[in-house]
């Protein structure tokens, strides 16, 4: 595969991943608790990892690999400290 077959492909992609990124909006804005508006940014921040992944691929630069990366752990931090936050809270909604 050439360098063309490449950015298309991530171009696909990209477009692909527009989709997850606009239901997990939706479910960010509309959800009933507060649990699931944080799943709902749980999978946004996912979303947004493979997006970089997916520019990384169609550019040929290799920094959006490490911005995935720093999302990536950002969001586990984040995601283990409002789980604790809702375990003391205790009724998640």
């Amino acid at each position: 595969m050439n360098g063309l077959d490449l950015s298309l492909i991530g171009a696909i992609l990209g477009v692909a991943l527009m989709v997850p990124l606009a239901l997990a909006a939706w479910r960010m804005i509309k959800g009933p608790g507060i649990a699931d508006r944080f799943v709902a940014l749980d999978m946004l921040t996912a979303v947004v990892v493979a997006l970089s992944a997916a520019v990384s691929l169609a550019t040929g630069r290799g920094v959006f690999l490490d911005i995935g990366l720093g999302v990536a752990l950002i969001n586990f931090v984040a995601t283990v400290a409002v789980s604790a936050f809702l375990e003391r809270k205790g009724d998640g909604r």
